[in-house]
């Protein structure tokens, strides 16, 4: 008599799988998901995402890694898209949502391929030969760019900024920001290298966003440590510490025996005449003004005052690098080594009330500085968070084009041609990756496409118009979106992107596709997902909302 048969049970009970096409399909449709969310934020007429957070507090922004870092997501293959974009502003400082858009079209088209029982693996092969044959095409198509060009260095910021609230002062921010990275890159055997971390971004409510302004030198949220010092020095000698001016507590309990009232009366002389040494040694290195890593105790801010010795305490750490890379002081942590060679100099350190409770410490006119403040203005703390974040894609993408020396057309014009290409290279390939090539090459498409879309533009009958003009080997005819005609009769928008300014840095768009292509092979190779139901939270309540997409 045949044994009963008892089932094997290898995975716990409270574990969630999902195999072969539904872990393909829910895959797809995670990151496509993710894709959408950003998609109506690109381009010049994109609109802006309000993100409201567990403690009301709201963010608004069309920036796309902001978005996603902002927003609470679940499912493991929409966290995967997510990382393009984190990998994209880590690496190049834009183009996150070109990236995340790129990555949801290419995981659209190969679920085309899937429905026609193409194997994922072949898709992934035809992805990668795309990509790598696009690497090739990107550096024929791209035009060098050296620092002495302020003019395209300058559009380069412009085409950066459009659309992200900025407009209103787009000549004034994109001087700024070209004069900020030209004065803190460095020229070597390497080649270029532009410093981000010297150009410091200090926000300040009030005013509005003309009022911007770029200062050479350092600004710190700070005041002086007491109201009788000087409001300004003039030809200022600074001394950067990093040791407190104030008296040392025993590390252990200590108990001091006093027999009688004269007692008393030294010891409080002693700790007095311990400050006013302190005092004595930075006025004797020469210093006017003192920028004090630590604190300063309230004795030595009198001998400070009487002095007329500007003070100021608790500089941030990373305030203190600026000021050394701006003033060409040394930070020292001991007053006995203070000497006049490690002075910083500006020639004028001030401080100047914003508003009526507090102000901010100016520290200007420094030679030759290596790291400077750009201040930036605006009526509400949401439209001065939005600029800043604008401002931060500048710099990244003036600072990128400099440091790869290439840009190319902007507007969707380089993915046209770039798309042109690829369907030409794929004829040359043998096989079903000629399909994914091809595929490869439309999804390009998407970035002129949702350029359109989102300006209220017809995106078939711009795509048809782009293609002709490419076809017509164009190269560089592309959107402009930021003229006041959109009437595609008059020609308003279809135009030589390069010749109106509108440009992009090469490093940007070869990034995009890099990281995009790469996550997206990654995620098609993936047919089985195994979900433990253990966690912090418990067992689980069954696949969703972990593996949900909704």
């Amino acid at each position: 008599m045949a044994q009963d048969k008892q089932p094997i049970f290898i995975l716990p009970e409270n574990v969630q799988r999902m195999m072969g096409k539904d872990a393909q399909r829910n895959n797809i449709l995670a990151a496509r998901i993710v894709a959408e969310t950003v998609k109506t934020t690109l381009g010049p007429k994109g609109m802006d995402k309000m993100l409201v957070d567990s403690m009301n507090d709201i963010t608004v922004t069309n920036d796309g890694v902001t978005i996603l870092n902002e927003i609470e997501i679940e499912h493991p293959a929409a966290k995967m898209i997510v990382e393009i974009a984190k990998t994209q502003e880590d690496e190049v400082g834009d183009g996150t949502t070109t990236a995340v858009i790129f990555a949801g079209k290419l995981l659209e088209n190969a679920e085309k391929l899937l429905d026609e029982k193409i194997h994922p693996t072949v898709i992934a092969r035809g992805y990668r030969l795309a990509s790598e044959e696009a690497q090739k095409i990107s550096k024929e198509l791209a035009i060098r760019i050296t620092p002495e060009q302020k003019d395209l260095l300058k559009q380069i910021v412009i085409t950066a900024m459009t659309g992200k609230g900025a407009e209103a002062a787009k000549e004034k921010l994109s001087e700024i920001i070209v004069n900020a990275v030209r004065q803190v890159l460095k020229s070597g055997p390497e080649g270029i290298k532009v410093d981000r971390a010297s150009i410091k971004l200090e926000k300040k409510k009030g005013e509005g966003i003309e009022d911007t302004q770029l200062i050479s030198g350092i600004v710190l949220n700070k005041e002086r440590v007491n109201s009788d010092m000087p409001e300004q020095v003039i030809n200022a000698k600074i001394a950067l510490l990093d040791t407190a001016l104030e008296l040392k507590n025993p590390e252990t309990d200590t108990k001091i025996q006093i027999t009688s009232p004269e007692q008393i009366q030294a010891f409080i002389d002693q700790e007095d005449k311990a400050l006013r040494d302190m005092v004595d040694k930075i006025k004797k290195a020469g210093a006017t003004v003192v920028l004090c890593q630590k604190g300063i105790d309230d004795v030595a801010q009198y001998y400070f005052a009487k002095e007329k010795i500007f003070a100021v305490r608790r500089v941030n750490k990373s305030d203190m690098e600026l000021l050394v890379k701006a003033t060409g002081g040394k930070i020292v942590s001991n007053l006995n080594e203070l000497k006049p060679e490690e002075l910083g100099y500006a020639s004028k350190v001030e401080e100047k009330t914003e508003s009526e409770d507090e102000g901010m410490i100016y520290v200007t006119g420094c030679k030759n500085p290596k790291a400077l403040t750009i201040l930036i203005r605006g009526g509400t703390e949401h439209v001065i968070d939005e600029l800043e974040r604008a401002i931060k894609d500048g710099i990244g993408d003036v600072s990128i084009a400099l440091e790869k020396g290439f840009v190319v057309a902007g507007g969707g014009a380089f993915e046209m041609e770039l798309a042109k290409r690829l369907k030409k290279f794929s004829h040359s390939i043998k096989g079903r990756e000629q399909l994914a090539i091809n595929l490869f090459a439309e999804s390009l498409e998407v970035i002129p496409r949702t350029l359109a879309e989102n300006s209220g533009l017809d995106p078939i009958d711009i795509l048809t118009e782009l293609k002709a003009h490419h076809d017509k080997d164009e190269k560089t005819i592309g959107l402009d979106l930021s003229t006041s005609s959109l009437s595609t009769s008059k020609g308003g928008e279809i135009c030589n992107t390069l010749e109106r300014g509108i440009i992009e840095p090469l490093e940007i768009k070869v990034q995009a596709i890099k990281s995009a292509s790469e996550v997206t092979m990654m995620i098609l190779r993936i047919d089985d997902v195994i979900a433990s139901g253990k966690g912090p939270q418990g067992p689980s309540q069954g696949m969703p909302p972990g593996m949900s997409p909704y």
